[in-house]
Formats: structure tokens, C-alpha cells, sequence
């Protein structure tokens, strides 16, 4: 989305500054995306970063962090992030993990935070929490989550995230969108 809007500006501005040099008006630049639906940071509270976006005209907040570490380790995966996400007047405590890696149909990837055992089912290249108000209770009693999906080359990959700055930043994401 950022790579689009940047494209979009130094196009639009090329055209302008070409228009301006061969003093012929410039052909309308695409519309760049709408600004609200940029996301804006709200804080980061240690290793927890809260922001928000628009939405379908709805404002929707969440908070995110990345793996602290992956074993093993898998090539052309990109970020591995854990995110719980607010809308307001729907769904509460959305949990997922975006891993970067497709999951087979019908996969499912075992969370853990301490003591406290999960499965989250698959999607493409996401995985939810089937219960996600569970799964952020246990969270915020936690020191770290560790989720073991299915290596696309065999085995299981082990993603750790830090839970070290969780309660503030789900404190200061409902108080962005807070309940109705």
C-alpha cells in the first residue's frame, strides 16, 4: 500500500514537472488512496506496537508484534506478526498470526502462552484464534507465545513473540475503540 501511494506521488509529480517544462497541461494523475485509510500509529509499548485505519467508514484498531524468533528458519518468508484487532460494534479480540507460509487445507497451528494451549485453524496465510477473548485472558498473564505451524518442507516451524508491553498497548487500542 505504501509502495502504491509513493509510485503515485513521484508519478503525479513527474507529470506535473513535465507539464510545467513543455508548458502543456499535464494528463490527471491517478487518485492516490484516501489518507484515512493510511494507518496511524497510536504509541508502541515495548515490543507491542497499537494503530488504527479506517475501515469500510468504520475505525478499526489493533495491535501487533513480530516474532522475536523463527526455527527453523524458512526461506522467502516474510514478516511473522501477532496481531489483536477492535471493531468497534463488531467483533472484539480478533487473534491472528500472518506467517508468510500457505497452509495446507484444513491446517491448524498450536499456540501457547505459558501454560495455556490453543489451536488456531488456517486461512491462506493467516491463522485465528477460534476464541480470541480466551486467547488475549491468557495473554495478558503471559510472558511470550510460541506457535508451531506446518513447515511447508516438512515438520513444524516455531514462531516466539514477546508478550513484554501487551497490557498497555491493549489498554491504549480499547481506548481508541473502545466497546459499544
Amino acid at each position: 500500500m505504501r509502495a502504491l501511494q509513493a509510485f503515485l506521488l513521484i508519478a503525479a509529480s513527474l507529470l506535473s514537472s513535465q507539464a510545467h517544462a513543455d508548458n502543456k497541461p499535464a494528463a490527471k494523475p491517478a487518485k492516490a488512496p484516501s489518507v484515512s485509510n493510511t494507518p496511524k500509529l497510536v504509541g508502541k509499548y515495548d515490543d507491542w506496537k497499537v494503530a488504527t485505519h479506517v475501515e469500510a467508514g468504520q475505525l478499526v484498531c489493533y495491535m501487533l508484534t513480530q516474532a522475536s524468533s523463527s526455527v527453523p528458519p524458512v526461506s522467502g518468508r516474510g514478516d511473522v506478526t501477532l496481531t489483536v484487532t477492535q471493531r468497534p460494534g463488531a467483533t472484539r479480540d480478533a487473534v491472528a498470526i500472518s506467517t508468510g507460509i500457505a497452509y495446507p487445507p484444513n491446517a491448524s497451528v498450536a499456540v501457547q502462552a505459558d501454560t495455556n494451549a490453543f489451536e488456531f485453524y488456517t486461512a491462506a496465510r493467516s491463522a485465528f484464534s477460534r476464541d480470541g477473548h480466551a486467547s488475549v485472558v491468557a495473554f495478558q498473564k503471559a510472558k511470550q507465545v510460541l506457535a508451531r505451524s506446518p513447515n511447508p518442507k516438512g515438520g513444524t516451524v516455531t514462531d516466539q513473540f514477546s508478550l513484554k508491553g501487551f497490557n498497555p498497548a491493549y489498554t491504549a487500542m480499547n481506548k481508541a475503540c473502545p466497546a459499544k
